[in-house]
């Protein structure tokens, strides 16, 4: 009887707009994404772009989803009242109604050691949980279900519209690297001003360090963060490379065997020895033949 009436609840808020919108979400003609797998810097950017565009109102974790909000932590109802045309983060696999897309890419192996502290952070696992259980699950795709893995998330995208004007590449790193060139970039691709006063604000705003201040004020405000551990941090190092020194090397070579193609194709340090013998695992030979031979709108 509770799941029948919790399904009717959950139709009756669907009616009346208050449902999250998540996969579901009602999309204009003129909306633009920012798209990324988990924990690949999506919340950064999305720091970056609102200080940007938004340079009399300092982004915080508590008016963020009125800037850029997150399609997962709002429901219809908030999403369809706001401004248009509308900066929305999402998580998604490919879809069709995206037309305007700005996708962030970042290292598995970074990815892997970031989302083993959020699942921590979230109570998905205790402190002390295997990270060669967690690899295992992360490779299958077993945490984000709309999102798929990190490879099906990485290559529906690049397969599907990388050569698309309406579609603009970024990596993490190269957005920790050199974030006012990137952040310019994404400027340039959404038709804002971009002076090196302004350019130089929104860095500075965006700074990890202010972030991790705000998010000690004001964490247990935000959606992503309220029901989760607050003594765990949601911005924690702000770097790449990280796996180095996190991952035993059984997960980082397990991580390499599964997704070595679009990690050589996107540039990431990939050691030769690492490489399967046995060519493509988990990537389908189709997919790849498009990955390499419609090369990227950097």
């Amino acid at each position: 009887m509770s799941s029948f009436v919790s399904l009717i609840r959950a139709g009756w808020n669907h009616l009346r707009g208050k449902a999250y919108a998540g996969r579901n979400l009602v999309v204009y003609p003129d909306d633009v994404f920012l798209v990324s797998y988990p924990r690949s810097g999506n919340t950064w950017t999305r720091f970056l772009i609102g200080n940007l565009i938004h340079p009399e109102e300092p982004v915080t974790f508590e008016n963020v989803e009125a800037i850029i909000p997150d399609i997962y932590d709002n429901t219809h109802k908030q999403l369809m009242s706001l401004p248009r045309p509308r900066l929305i983060k999402s998580h998604e696999c490919f879809d069709p109604r995206y037309k305007r897309v700005t996708y962030i890419a970042r290292d598995p192996r970074d990815v892997a050691v970031s989302m083993y502290h959020w699942g921590i952070k979230r109570r998905r696992f205790e402190e002390g949980y295997p990270m060669e259980k967690h690899v295992e699950r992360f490779i299958a795709g077993e945490y984000e279900f709309t999102a798929g893995s990190w490879g099906e998330n990485v290559t529906c995208w690049l397969a599907s519209r990388l050569n698309d004007p309406n579609f603009i590449l970024l990596r993490y790193e190269d957005i920790l690297r050199q974030p006012h060139d990137e952040l310019a970039r994404i400027a340039e691709f959404l038709g804002v001003e971009a002076s090196s006063e302004r350019l130089d604000r929104a860095v500075e705003r965006s700074s990890p360090e202010r972030m991790r201040s705000l998010e000690k004020a004001q964490a247990a405000n935000w959606p992503s963060t309220a029901r989760t551990r607050q003594d765990r941090p949601f911005v924690r190092a702000a770097k790449y490379g990280n796996w180095k020194t996190d991952l035993p090397q059984s997960c980082v070579e397990r991580i390499e065997a599964a997704w070595w193609p679009i990690m050589e194709t996107l540039g990431y340090e990939l050691p030769a020895t690492h490489r399967p013998a046995s060519g493509l695992s988990t990537v389908s030979k189709d997919v790849w033949a498009a990955l390499t031979t419609r090369g990227g709108n950097r």
